[in-house]
């Protein structure tokens, strides 16, 4: 037997030689957590693309750091490219999905398109205003590295605005700073930026105290922290107001302005107003899952639909509400490695014919581990956790242990271990031109 150059063809076990099978594509749209721990957990399973609108992967629960002034940005990021630079079979593509073609199974990238065997949604999430989008033009979100240092660079120029202003009532306004909402962002955000005020920055200025800074908390519902345990939700509590945070239980934010925030008929006069109150799906999610009827997801629900559509945990989730406790950082990297785990599965092992968009599993399919609830809270490195209220001096390990990359964990631990024994933080720029 002679192959096509009429050499001798290599015959095993009597056989004619078969053509090795493909390896499937994988598309993965968006480098976050959920992502990024797919493609890594493909392996060398698949051929994978990674498509994200930045070059970045970035550490979302440490945001607040940067905000105030404790870490920067650098120190929670890493290029996507060099975290996946050992990886042969994957390539990262930089750039903004336009649209998915779904009966040719491509993903379009302006007129460029990108084929695929199977599709990874994990495009993440954004800030919910509960139908108030024109509250986003005078409140300061916290969902990217541009939106940290634009909070950042708010709460530093509201300090030299009091320190220059003659008028008492213009000063108390720059120094009083109102965060709405009591979740997780809200409770870290409001005891971060009392540690600031009251001890990073209390021997800076001449003609202010930083010290008698206000710091209002507003909460919606009845605790703070309405995803944990009563009992840690009141330690929470305790633990801001022993810092001087202002917590307002049970009152509704009716209007936002430049002015302030009114709770009700109230009205809390500021010049710096947060955003912490409501997680909504990208805006790509609600495009690309209804092609294929996912219906809400919900805690203890055992699927997604009738015909269950996968993508990430935030995308499926769409409710607003004040109780509304988007997946952290451990639990999308377990729906990230699991959404992997099916697209490896033999392929007679899926339903036939079907298309699955991976991401996700039913809450009901997610192990619970110590690991997939992260301490989170605020303050001066207070932690509160589902067992029970931790404090630790010095060190977020939990925060440092999730971080991608040595550099970062380094650094992020020599950061704050020097801020703990100097009450200082390195990171008070303020960037940009207008004033």
């Amino acid at each position: 037997m002679e192959d096509a150059t009429g050499r001798p063809a290599i015959v095993h076990g009597g056989k004619p030689p078969t053509a090795p099978s493909r390896q499937p594509h994988v598309v993965i749209i968006g480098a976050g957590f959920g992502g990024l721990s797919a493609a890594i957990e493909l392996g060398r399973a698949a051929a994978v693309t990674v498509i994200d609108q930045r070059n970045h992967h970035l550490f979302q629960p440490l945001l607040y750091q940067i905000a105030t002034a404790a870490l920067s940005p650098a120190d929670i990021a890493a290029p996507i490219r060099s975290i996946l630079s050992r990886r042969t079979n994957t390539e990262v593509i930089l750039g903004t999905v336009t649209g998915i073609d779904v009966a040719g199974r491509a993903v379009l990238i302006g007129e460029r398109r990108i084929p695929y065997d199977q599709l990874v949604i994990a495009t993440g999430a954004r800030e919910s205003y509960f139908g108030h989008d024109a509250w986003a033009a005078v409140t300061s979100g916290l969902k990217t590295i541009e939106d940290a240092e634009m909070m950042r660079r708010r709460i530093l120029i509201a300090f030299e605005r009091a320190e220059a202003c003659l008028d008492e009532i213009e000063r108390r306004r720059q120094l009083t700073f109102v965060i709405i909402g009591g979740g997780p962002t809200g409770v870290e955000l409001a005891g971060a930026l009392a540690e600031l005020a009251k001890a990073a920055l209390a021997r800076d200025f001449r003609h202010i105290d930083p010290t008698t800074a206000r710091i209002v908390l507003v909460e919606a519902g009845p605790r703070l922290l309405p995803g944990f345990p009563a009992s840690l939700s009141k330690a929470a509590a305790r633990a801001l107001t022993q810092l001087g945070v202002e917590v307002r239980l049970g009152a509704k934010v009716t209007s936002c302005g430049a002015d302030g925030a009114m709770l009700g008929d109230e009205q809390i006069a500021s010049r710096t107003v947060i955003w912490a109150a409501g997680v909504a799906a990208s805006p790509a999610a609600g495009r690309r899952l209804a092609w294929y009827r996912a219906r809400t997801w919900r805690p203890g629900a055992g699927r997604a639909g009738p015909d269950p559509a996968r993508a990430s945990r935030d995308l499926c989730d769409r409710r607003h509400g004040p109780g509304y406790r988007p997946s952290r950082a451990a639990a999308r990297r377990s729906t990230g490695r699991q959404a992997a785990g099916r697209l490896c599965r033999p392929r007679h092992r899926r339903e036939a014919g079907r298309q699955t968009v991976a991401g996700t599993v039913p809450v009901s399919r997610l192990r619970q581990s110590r690991h997939d609830r992260p301490p989170r809270g605020g303050g001066r490195f207070r932690l509160v956790a589902p067992d029970r209220p931790l404090r630790v001096a010095g060190l977020g390990v939990a925060h440092i242990y999730f971080l991608i990359g040595f550099r970062n964990r380094l650094a992020v631990a020599t950061d704050w271990l020097w801020s703990y024994l100097t009450y200082q933080r390195g990171a008070r720029l303020i960037t940009g031109h207008d004033m």
